[in-house]
């Protein structure tokens, strides 16, 4: 449409409220002038994506910015706007919303959002014009669809907002008529100002044409149905006759621009908003050598471009970046930049491999950012030696049989990586199990922890700074220990851990029995528990292909693996069928590995002089003969040592503990491992071939 013709009609009048939100963030609207960063042997990483079963991560908004600014590219890389340096943008979902309240007050706005906070229906504020003064629009949503945002509005009236008198709020579509194409964003912004001076919803859009063109027009209401939109199209025939509106084409891919006026709702902050229009909408955020900051993303900083699309109804935001830039994030995310730098080769080495091995596994990109493939925290997580061991190691991967090993590994192996069918049922000859003894330099700096008897009968851990022998035993030959410092913290575990109240205290001139010593819980030993039985089931439930018991009396591993890992677990005598032994973790609460002993809590084992073994819970009692005739144990607090010198106090509280090495599934390389081979000598090829069987480095 001629802009001189609407000039003529007294329609061509700038919108005053979204012109003063333009100049509040920072600057009109510009053409970008630059292009995508090289993306050359790039690789996809999935930050937030809807793939169905196999990953799903979803937000409702992003909020972008960089301290160099970047640029908004259609799908084809037509440069669209720039965003200026430190300038905060949002992007969603023109996606079903409810519309909760329109005010010209934004501490109304503000207030009515933060009651919505605490529901699963997350606020949207926008800034708009009406009749040529600001107003402010909050909503909930996006939703994927009409029926899911109906529910929305269910949920918003019951949660207490109060409205503007006569408004109620109502759900909002991704319906939308088109006012024409104009030449220049500049252009578009007068027609929104005309149609907003009369009472309209209405904002330019960037559109996406053939061949990688873009248009800019102009898109008015957002109805939730075809009856909507065509009351919206005649109030605007009889107000605009000279204005002709069509609807806009169901799919068309648009980003339409708005104004956000909800990024603090304890003052105003005011910003762009994008929001993408279309099923299949995409646009990509192009990087810059400082990178993009992604805010809901921990506030993390990605190198590369962020493909910003709309996928099954979410908001999809995939990283697109070079193969050895994500790698700079990926060595430093997993392992310690403070590792000798023939440890960080080999992780360098792995990760690349692992990451080319992977084709297009998660459809819409090749790996995700956690730890489903590797962690990948960007920027924040690179440093200079970690640099310095990718580059080293630039393009080398792990070869076997002609393609690339799928390298996976773990914190650590516990002593012994796993063997495939301990694990997954599956990985070839490239996993074999293997000694990986310098998995300790895990606890090389850690304090050990004194397993003690209180004399009330408590038990639990003590920090080896913290009490000391005293030189004395029991008439068991255990020896005894007391506090070098008041108030000794009696833990339930090895681990210091605030949330857990201690199970007792200990004070000088106290004396407490000596059971054991253990390490200090984490990457290479470490203790869970006790767990009852209702927390077990509870844990267990769906995961198993048979029925559980209604009760667990009676929990053992009665298989294990070449490495010692467990591949079969009976309760009740019953086996838990699991599809696969690793799911042995997330059944038992979220066990570090497989490779555990399981200790009852209220009960304990007597092998007789006949070769038959009893259970002796902690309620019951056993009879003991001994050279003086027969006496009573009691089972409660009973101290109960094994065949291997091993003590252990048999509690009031039934229960299972699980007693473990190792951090992780266990299989290929183990970072800890690695970590201790690097610290005794070997080079990063070395490593390699020690946890990968049958393998050659190469060059690709």
């Amino acid at each position: 449409m001629n802009l001189a013709r609407w000039k003529e009609t007294g329609l061509g009048l700038l919108g005053r409220g979204v012109l003063a939100a333009s100049l509040v963030a920072g600057s009109l609207l510009t053409f970008a002038g630059t292009t995508h960063a090289d993306t050359g042997g790039a690789i996809r990483v999935a930050l937030y994506a809807d793939i169905g079963s196999k990953y799903k991560s979803t937000v409702p908004l992003v909020t972008l910015q960089s301290d160099l600014g970047f640029s908004l590219l259609s799908q084809a890389g037509t440069p669209l706007l720039s965003v200026p340096p430190q300038n905060k943008v949002r992007v969603s979902l023109d996606g079903y919303r409810v519309k909760v309240l329109e005010t010209p007050t934004w501490q109304v706005a503000a207030d009515a959002a933060k009651k919505l906070q605490a529901t699963s229906d997350k606020p949207q504020l926008f800034m708009a014009s009406r009749g040529g003064a600001k107003v402010y629009q909050l909503y909930t949503g996006s939703y994927a669809s009409v029926a899911a945002a109906q529910s929305g509005l269910t949920s918003v009236m019951k949660a207490g907002v109060s409205l503007p008198e006569g408004q109620t709020p109502a759900v909002a579509g991704t319906k939308h008529l088109s006012a024409g194409s104009y030449a220049t964003l500049e252009e578009a912004q007068a027609v929104v100002g005309s149609l907003t001076a009369a009472g309209f919803d209405a904002w330019p859009v960037f559109v996406s044409g053939e061949g990688g063109s873009a248009r800019t027009e102009v898109w008015v209401g957002e109805a939730a149905n075809d009856s909507d939109l065509a009351t919206v199209s005649a109030a605007a025939a009889g107000l605009l006759p000279q204005l002709v509106l069509s609807p806009v084409a169901a799919g068309t891919a648009g980003l339409i621009i708005r104004m956000d006026a909800g990024l603090d709702f304890s003052s105003e902050v005011q910003a762009f908003h994008y929001l993408l229009s279309g099923s299949d909408a995409k646009f990509t955020a192009a990087g810059n050598e400082k990178g993009i900051l992604l805010t809901e993303r921990s506030k993390r900083t990605y190198r590369g471009n962020l493909e910003l699309g709309n996928l099954n109804g979410s908001l999809s935001v995939i990283n697109v970046v070079p193969l050895e830039q994500y790698l700079y994030a990926v060595v430093g995310g997993e392992v310690s930049s403070g590792w000798p730098q023939e440890a960080l080769k080999a992780q360098a080495v792995a990760a690349r491999s692992y990451a080319l091995a992977q084709g297009n596994r998660f459809d819409v990109a090749n790996v995700v950012d956690t730890t489903l493939s590797q962690v990948y925290n960007g920027i924040g997580a690179e440093a200079p030696v970690i640099t310095k061991a990718v580059d080293a190691t630039a393009g080398e991967v792990l070869m076997s049989g002609g393609k690339i090993v799928e390298a996976v590994f773990s914190s650590n192996g516990g002593g012994v990586t796993a063997d495939p069918s301990e694990v997954w049922n599956n990985g070839g000859d490239t996993f074999v199990s293997v000694v990986s003894s310098e998995d300790a330099a895990a606890v090389a700096s850690s304090k050990k922890w004194y397993y003690v008897l209180l004399n009330s009968g408590i038990s639990g851990y003590a920090r080896e700074d913290n009490i000391k022998l005293t030189g004395n035993t029991t008439a068991a030959g255990l020896p005894l220990a007391t506090a070098t410092t008041k108030d000794v913290n009696i833990r339930p575990l090895p681990i210091i851990d605030n949330s857990a109240n201690p199970a007792g205290k200990l004070n000088p001139g106290d004396t407490a029995v000596v059971l054991g010593q253990v390490y200090e819980s984490g990457s290479y030993s470490w203790i869970k528990g006790p767990y009852t039985s209702a927390e077990l089931l509870k844990s267990l439930s769906g995961k198993t292909s048979n029925a559980l018991p209604s009760s667990i009396t009676s929990l053992q591993v009665t298989k294990r693996g070449p490495s010692g890992r467990a591949v079969e677990v009976k309760a009740n005598g019953q086996i838990l069928q699991v599809k696969y032994p690793d799911l042995f973790r997330s059944s038992f609460g979220g066990l570090p590995s497989t490779l555990f002993d399981i200790v009852p809590a209220g009960s304990y084992t007597v092998l007789g002089a006949d070769g038959t073994t009893a259970t002796i819970g902690s309620v019951a009692s056993a009879g003991v003969l001994s050279a003086t005739g027969k006496v009573t144990a009691n089972g409660s607090g009973t101290v109960v040592m094994g065949a291997d010198q091993s003590s252990r106090v048999v509690t009031s509280s039934p229960g299972f503990y699980f007693i473990g090495w190792g951090n992780g599934h266990g299989l290929g390389m183990s970072q800890w491992g690695v970590k201790g081979m690097a610290d005794s000598g070997y080079d990063y090829r070395q490593i390699l071939q020690h946890y990968f069987n049958n393998v050659t480095i190469v060059k690709e």
